[in-house]
């Protein structure tokens, strides 16, 4: 068993099994057998530990021990708890830049206000879930009519349907956020042009939208209501019309090389397990160190989970305001669980903790290895406009549909997700690489997993793996389909951030 657990820092009192391990199993590093099993992803204490103390992961505290642990010993939720913790936020102290690389091109669609997108879609933006349904007839109406599906370049229509737009207040936080959000699919570069689609009456309304600024500066963008249009037929009817419009526009724009400087990443993680922290987020970090060194943008984002672990953020700041800025948002979100009768630590899941995550702590120190170890540049709000380049955070829930919603508000024109249990999704109008923690869940859920990270384990460095997804997100950049695209994924994904009452 002498390769069965890894130690990942000098400092640590455990060690992470990489296999599963039977009661009586003898481990490198420890002078009894385990007491007990322990399952693969999980941990093991190094030594023993006593009740109150410290337990350390990546050299960084993870909780407290609820009750003494024995040497050998499995740690997860029935001996381990957050307990109180504090960090040394020391703004700026670690702002390493990087060193630059050698400009990489990309074969992507420009727009006309310098961005470049992956993909090239006609979208069908709702303001209300009440057209929902209507923009879902309109998309698929437009895939079967032969003048539309015969146009060249385009990549599809994309019905872009939410549950929110009214029963909500006009004037408040949660209202910004929408209109944020919606104005922010709008322009995404991804979109070759976009039909805006509300009911009428709705609290979102459709010329408030309209009227807060030229939505796309190509100025293909047109929009209508139901109760205008005269009912369902009327507007469906009509807007296959405008969309033929539209897509003579979007058709005549064709893939020309373009700088990697010009790609957003959104970085994510979701179904996370024990390896998430050791393999597939180092390697995404290494990636997307390696965009910035490039000139390009990537955004972390997922609040809930960088919890306890925001002081190796503030150290990478840039200025005492984006340090500050972070700090704002972690309290923002302290209050805003507290009002709504819930905790920081609501996470890790009930997935999370089966595949060896205990506390947030642990979970969070894992998940900001996906931003590497770039200068953080800047720090925006949920779906604000991303206007600095290099690592930058967008504040979201940890909710991955709705986290990477507000990345793609943000002007994410492509998604990187690791997953440890095994996340299936999609996110049109974006694609979204799937990158597997383990090797097990790779091979078993193959048809979804874009790059098997588990080779890690087995002598890949972390290196090499974060230069292959370079070459993967490049790849499909240029067009080349990811395995949720190909499974027709994205069309239930778009999950704007409801922050209030719903009335």
């Amino acid at each position: 068993m002498a390769d069965a657990v890894i130690r990942l820092h000098g400092r640590d009192n455990l060690v992470i099994a990489l296999a599963d391990l039977p009661k009586g199993a003898a481990v490198a590093g420890l002078d009894v057998p385990l007491p007990g099993p322990v399952p693969r992803g999980h941990k093991i204490a190094a030594r023993a530990i006593a009740r109150g103390e410290t337990v350390l992961r990546y050299g960084q505290a993870i909780g407290q021990a609820t009750e003494d642990i024995p040497a050998g010993g499995h740690i997860h939720s029935h001996n381990l708890g957050m307990g109180p913790h504090s960090t040394d936020y020391a703004i700026g102290a670690e702002v390493r830049p990087l060193s630059p690389l050698p400009p990489r091109e990309f074969l992507g669609y420009p727009r006309a206000d310098g961005q470049v997108g992956t993909r090239n879609y006609l979208g069908i933006l709702t303001s209300v879930n009440c057209s929902g349904s209507v923009a879902r007839f309109i998309a698929e109406a437009a895939e079967k009519d032969p003048v539309l599906s015969s146009m060249p370049n385009i990549d599809g229509f994309v019905p872009i349907v939410h549950n929110t737009g009214c029963g909500m207040s006009g004037v408040n936080e949660g209202y910004d956020t929408l209109m944020r959000t919606l104005k922010g699919y709008a322009r995404n570069a991804n979109f070759g042009g976009i039909l805006l689609v509300g009911l009428g009456c709705e609290v979102m309304q459709v010329p408030d939208l309209v009227g807060q600024g030229r939505l796309r500066p190509d100025g293909n963008f047109r929009y209508m209501t139901i109760q205008g249009e005269g009912g369902t037929r009327a507007t469906i009817d009509r807007a296959l019309g405008v969309l033929r419009e539209m897509a003579e526009v979007a058709s005549k724009v064709t893939r020309v090389a373009a700088p990697v400087s010009k790609l957003i990443v959104g970085l994510q993680c979701g179904g996370s397990d024990g390896y998430s922290g050791i393999t597939a987020n180092p390697a995404l970090g290494h990636a997307s160190d390696l965009l910035v060194r490039m000139g390009g943008t990537t955004i972390l984002s997922e609040t809930p989970e960088i919890y306890g672990a925001e002081h190796l953020l503030t150290r990478r700041a840039v200025s005492p305001e984006v340090g500050e800025r972070l700090l704002e948002r972690i309290r923002w979100w302290e209050n805003y669980t507290a009002v709504n009768g819930g905790e920081m630590d609501n996470n890790p899941s009930p997935g999370n903790k089966r595949g060896g995550l205990t506390t947030i702590l642990e979970k969070s120190l894992g998940a900001v290895a996906k931003g590497g170890t770039a200068p953080l540049s800047g720090v925006y709000r949920f779906a604000e406009p991303i206007t600095t380049p290099g690592f930058v955070y967008m504040d979201s829930p940890g909710y991955d549909p709705c986290s990477v919603t507000g990345q793609i508000a943000s002007g994410a024109t492509l998604i990187v997700f690791t997953t440890g249990r095994g996340s299936v999704s999609g996110y049109k109008p974006s694609p979204c690489i799937k990158l597997a923690t383990n090797t097990e869940m790779y091979a078993r859920m193959k048809e979804d997993m874009d790059i098997n990270c588990g080779d890690i384990l087995e002598g890949t460095s972390i290196e090499a793996k974060g230069e292959e997804i370079l070459e993967k997100i490049i790849a499909v950049a240029s067009g080349a389909r990811t395995l949720s695209e190909e499974l027709g994924f994205g069309g239930a994904e778009f999950v704007p951030w409801q922050i209030g009452a719903v009335m």
